[in-house]
C-alpha cells in the first residue's frame, strides 16, 4: 500500500505553514509552556516568585540560595527567546498572507468586540450582499480592502496598539443609477458590523437638505442633518452643487464648513460620503482645503454595460415574478446593448432600466386587463410585443 502523501499543516485561513518553514501556532504555545515549566523548576532553587505558594510554617525560612552560589546552574533563556522570535515570525507571515488574500474578512478571522455582540449585523451576509450586486467589480474589491483596513485598525485599538491616522470618509464619482447609494448603505452597515460606527444608519441628503434661504438658517439645518447621521453615514448626493454657486446670498459654502466641523467634532462616530459626477466632484473637492484634507479615497462607479443592464432588468422581473418568453429575452438583450452603445452624458444606468421595466408592466397590464379569463400565466408572462411597445414610450 502506497504511503499517503503528508498533507501540509494549515491554520485558520488555510495558509500553508510548511511553505514558510513554520509550524502551527499551537506548537509554539506548547514550547513556551514547556519552557515555563522548566524555568519554574529551575527558579525554585533560589526562591523565585514563580514558585507555587507553600503553606505557612512557624519555622523561620532559610535564606534562599543566590543564583551565583556554587552548585546552581545558570538559567539558559536562549530556547525561550528563540521560540518567541519564531512565533513572532509566524504571526508576521500569517498577517501578510491574510492581507494578500483578504482573509481578515473570512469566517475564521478574528472578531472585534463589536462583532461578538449578537445585535450586530452579520458581516459575511453583508459581504455576500455586496458580491451579489451586478457589475461594480472594482468597487467591490475597494470596499473589501477598506473594510479590511478598518477592521484591523479596530482590533489594534482594542489591543492597545498604535493606530495610524486614517480617513474613512469617501468620494463616490459616477453617473446616476450606478449603485452609489446602495453601496453607501452597505458600507454604513459594514462599518457598524465591525464596530467602527455605533449605529450604521444612512442619512441621505442633497443641497436642499442642507441649505436654507435665509442668513443663519443653513448652519442650523446642516447641523441637524449631521446630528441625525452621528453613529452612521451622512451621504451627500450631488455634493458639488454646494460649491457651484457664487454670491453673497449663496449659503452652500456655509453648509460645507458646517459639515467639516461636524466631521471633526464627531470623527470617531461619523462617516461622510459625498457623491456626484466625476468631473464636478473633482472640482468640488479641490474647492476647499478642508475637503482635500479629509477626503482622500475616491471610488469611481463606471456605467453598466449592455449585459449588466440586462441582468439588472432580469433581477427586477424575478423579484416581481414576471417571466419573459424566449423571444422577449432576445429582444431585451438587444435593447439594452443598444441603449448602452448610444448612451449620452445624462445616461441613467439602472434608473433607465427601472423606467423601462415600469413601462413594460404598464403595457402588460393594458394587454391582459381586458381578458375575462386571466390566469396566473397571463399575469406573469411578458411577450416581445410588450417590450417593443414599451421601448417606444
Amino acid at each position: 500500500m502506497a504511503d499517503r502523501k503528508k498533507q501540509p499543516k494549515t491554520y485558520g485561513t488555510n495558509i500553508d505553514f510548511n511553505a514558510f518553514n513554520l509550524r502551527p501556532a499551537q506548537s509554539y504555545l506548547d514550547d513556551i509552556k514547556r519552557l515555563k515549566d522548566e524555568l519554574t523548576v529551575t527558579l525554585t532553587g533560589f526562591g523565585s516568585s514563580v514558585t507555587p505558594e507553600k503553606p505557612k510554617s512557624d519555622k523561620k525560612p532559610q535564606s534562599a540560595p543566590r543564583p551565583d552560589n556554587p552548585g546552581v546552574e545558570p538559567i539558559n533563556f536562549e530556547p525561550l527567546e528563540a521560540a518567541m522570535d519564531e512565533s513572532k515570525r509566524a504571526a508576521d507571515e500569517l498577517l501578510k498572507e491574510m492581507e494578500k488574500k483578504g482573509a481578515a474578512l473570512g469566517p475564521d478571522a478574528p472578531k472585534t468586540e463589536a462583532e461578538k455582540s449578537p445585535e450586530k449585523p452579520d458581516l459575511n451576509k453583508l459581504l455576500a450582499e455586496l458580491d451579489s450586486l451586478v457589475g461594480l467589480e472594482d468597487i467591490k474589491k475597494n470596499v473589501r480592502s477598506l473594510i479590511n483596513l478598518a477592521k484591523i485598525r479596530k482590533l489594534r485599538e482594542e489591543h492597545g496598539l498604535p493606530t495610524p491616522a486614517m480617513s474613512l470618509h469617501l468620494v463616490f464619482m459616477g453617473n446616476p443609477g450606478t449603485g452609489k447609494t446602495t453601496v453607501a448603505r452597505l458600507i454604513a452597515q459594514l462599518y457598524y458590523a465591525i464596530g467602527v460606527l455605533s449605529k450604521g444608519q444612512l442619512v441621505e441628503v442633497d443641497r436642499s437638505g442642507l441649505v436654507a434661504g435665509f442668513v443663519g438658517q443653513t448652519a442650523i439645518k446642516t447641523d441637524e442633518a449631521v446630528k441625525k447621521a452621528i453613529g452612521g453615514v451622512l451621504f451627500i448626493d450631488e455634493a458639488y452643487s454646494l460649491a457651484a454657486h457664487v454670491g453673497e446670498n449663496d449659503f452652500g459654502r456655509e453648509a460645507i464648513e458646517t459639515v467639516l466641523k461636524g466631521m471633526e467634532d464627531n470623527r470617531k462616530d461619523l462617516v461622510v460620503i459625498v457623491a456626484g459626477y466625476q468631473g464636478l466632484m473633482e472640482q468640488f473637492i479641490s474647492s476647499n482645503p478642508g475637503l482635500e484634507s479629509r477626503f482622500n479615497r475616491y471610488f469611481v462607479f463606471d456605467d453598466y454595460n449592455g449585459e449588466e443592464l440586462y441582468k439588472i432588468f432580469l433581477s427586477m422581473c424575478e423579484k416581481n415574478r414576471y417571466r419573459l418568453t424566449v423571444e422577449a429575452q432576445e429582444y431585451t438583450k438587444t435593447l439594452f446593448a443598444r441603449l448602452y452603445e448610444n448612451r449620452g452624458p445624462n445616461f441613467g444606468n439602472a434608473r433607465d432600466v427601472r423606467n423601462i421595466f415600469e413601462n413594460i408592466i404598464g403595457v402588460h397590464a393594458d394587454r391582459v386587463a381586458s381578458d375575462p379569463d386571466i390566469d396566473e400565466r397571463d399575469l406573469t408572462t411578458v411577450f416581445r410585443e410588450d417590450i417593443e411597445k414599451a421601448s417606444e414610450m
